[in-house]
């Protein structure tokens, strides 16, 4: 693509040689002749100086006249990040994993329906009453469980598991190895400190436009539901407990992991490894930090770090105080001495 036809896709505008043809896309301070490249975090601009790139977006506010020099074109946007995903998408080839139609060595019960346009890989079961929809694909050796149905539109990678009688909306990705409607972690301890496993007999909803990152696992509900409401996105290895409820256009960031019953709200960031407790609420538009612990319900809005988790703030000021603690040892030493010392001067007196 030239840049002139980068910025008509990107909704941008060209300063330089809008003739200039772009080959693929590079990071910035590894691009070469031939590439395009983006700057939206400030730490690289460094890089513009010396980059190769033949093209590089910026920000409609980057002072482009103060990097001008022979041989570079920028194009400016509104976001250069977003623009640079969509150039990439646009000149980077994806590898499509999936078999067209249905293979021959996959196995499909009679009474499941099959959309037209779907693809199933080999050594893929389909159960007896499941449902997939129009143009999914199925690649080698997922599993899909008696009564779940599959929307439309929809990729499963391979390995994925699908139990019974979950649903899957439209347009939902999920990633190799994951799990959907294993059960939930209930038992019941008895008197002769055994455990009694409580039947597991919900399901779990997964709605439109949801993508799943490599082995999660999504427990079904004990009873009712768990759910991952429409636009949410699942890092690799996270894990859903029963019942939880993941709100609209969520992200959940690597092996992060809620316990049964907790509702996260809509557009809600978790950041990696965080661990969250049953029972509780996480408010719309909530962010937690990495690696913290929640034990309480968060209001919307806020943002929390630690173990336990705290506003983030509050949570920065412990935590400088935490690392004086040796400076302050020492001075409540030296205090102690002191009034030590004045005391012994009083009772000499």
């Amino acid at each position: 693509m030239t840049a002139q036809e980068i910025a008509a896709l990107v909704g941008g505008d060209v300063q330089g040689n809008p003739g200039i043809r772009i080959l693929k896309v590079s990071k910035i301070e590894e691009a070469a002749e031939g590439d395009l490249t983006f700057l939206s975090n400030p730490r690289y601009e460094k890089y513009v100086a010396s980059t190769k790139a033949s093209a590089i977006l910026v920000a409609r506010s980057f002072n482009t006249d103060a990097h001008a020099r022979p041989g570079l074109t920028f194009i400016r946007v509104d976001d250069p990040y977003v623009a640079f995903l969509q150039s990439l998408k646009r000149l980077t080839p994806v590898a499509d994993p999936f078999t067209t139609g249905i293979h021959p060595a996959s196995v499909v019960a009679e009474s499941a329906v099959i959309g037209p346009g779907v693809s199933l890989g080999a050594r893929s079961v389909v159960g007896r009453e499941a449902r997939i929809g129009a143009d999914t694909k199925i690649a080698p050796g997922c599993v899909i469980g008696d009564g779940a149905a599959i929307g439309e539109s929809c990729q499963l990678f391979p390995n994925v598991t699908i139990y019974h009688d979950c649903r899957i909306g439209n347009r939902v990705i999920i990633h190799a190895g994951t799990v959907i409607g294993s059960d939930g972690f209930g038992f019941a301890p008895k008197q002769d400190g055994t455990y009694e496993k409580i039947p597991q007999m919900g399901i779990v909803v997964i709605e439109d436009d949801v993508e799943l990152g490599a082995n999660c696992t999504v427990d079904r509900a004990t009873m009712g539901q768990t759910v991952v409401k429409r636009g949410a996105k699942l890092d690799n290895l996270v894990h859903l407990a029963h019942n939880v409820v993941v709100g609209e256009n969520t992200v959940i960031a690597a092996q992060t992991g809620i316990s049964g019953s907790t509702k996260v709200g809509k557009n809600v960031m978790l950041a990696g490894q965080v661990g969250i407790v049953g029972h509780i609420e996480i408010g719309d538009r909530a962010v937690v930090m990495a690696q913290s612990g929640i034990s309480k319900s968060i209001p919307p809005g806020k943002t929390y770090f630690g173990t336990p988790a705290k506003e983030h703030m509050r949570a920065l000021k412990i935590e400088a105080i935490i690392r004086s603690l040796p400076e302050l040892a020492k001075d409540v030493e030296e205090l102690k001495k002191m009034l030590e010392a004045l005391k012994n001067d009083l009772d000499a007196h």
